[in-house]
């Protein structure tokens, strides 16, 4: 039986190897060995391949590929965010410092303002200052031709003879109070410290506004009391353009 099995194989293999030679090489190169037959080893074995699972380590493989991927975008990341807060915190200076630059500018501005409109102001109100002091002899002076007149001859009766006289006195007080109202006008304005205060008192002395001259002892009145008015004084728009020149009572 086992002759039998041999036998069979030598056959077949020898027709199929004979139909390969004839179908593939040409009978001119043929060779004697070609048609010699080759037997099969009845036990022989076939080497076969060995297959092994890649899956695990395909697996593993993109595992770490994943991982590297990322690390490396942890730290891309982490560089891109670092870069930045430090490109905020910068600009974050810079607007600070611009914030502070245009508040300072802004105050300056207004300040710039408020100077030039108190400047203005200024040269507005005591444009005439020079021209107001040169006035103020010739308004003194209409006081000194006034009281060059005595009292008994003004409060006389107007008659023939002390006519000219009064008249003369009424124009020099006419031509006097116009020129002051002009003056007042333009903010120039006399004050007397000789008259009564607005308690009906005299008025004190105030070295703002007043200048002593000399001081004496005075029987009825107070220390600081002004007793005698020298000339008096003018301010323009609130400023004292000249002092009033007076006598102050010291009792002490």
């Amino acid at each position: 039986m086992f002759k039998r099995t041999l036998l069979r194989q030598a056959q077949a293999s020898r027709a199929l190897f004979s139909v390969r030679s004839a179908s593939t090489a040409p009978l001119a190169i043929r060779q004697p060995s070609q048609f010699q037959p080759q037997l099969l080893r009845p036990f022989a074995r076939i080497p076969s391949a060995r297959c092994y699972s890649t899956e695990n380590k395909t697996e593993t493989q993109t595992e770490n590929g994943e991982k590297e991927q990322k690390d490396n975008g942890n730290e891309s990341t982490g560089t891109a965010d670092e870069q930045c807060q430090k490109e905020l915190e910068e600009k974050k200076k810079e607007v600070i410092e611009l914030k502070d630059k245009y508040v300072r500018s802004v105050a300056d501005f207004l300040n710039l303002q408020e100077r030039t409109k108190r400047d203005m102001e200024n040269a507005r109100n005591f444009a005439i200052q020079r021209f107001a002091v040169d006035l103020l002899e010739s308004i003194d002076n209409f006081d000194r031709a006034l009281l060059a007149v005595p009292k008994e001859k003004l409060n006389a009766p107007k008659t023939e003879e002390n006519k000219d006289l009064l008249d003369l006195v009424d124009g020099l007080k006419m031509t006097q109070n116009i020129l002051l109202n002009t003056l007042q006008k333009h903010g120039l304005e006399r004050f007397d410290p000789g008259e009564p205060g607005e308690d009906g008192k005299p008025q004190k002395f105030d070295p703002k506004i007043h200048e002593a001259t000399f001081m004496t002892k005075v029987e009825g009145k107070e220390n600081g009391e002004i007793m005698y008015t020298q000339s008096k004084g003018f301010t323009l728009n609130g400023r004292v353009l000249r002092a009033a020149k007076v006598g102050v009572v010291k009792n002490d």
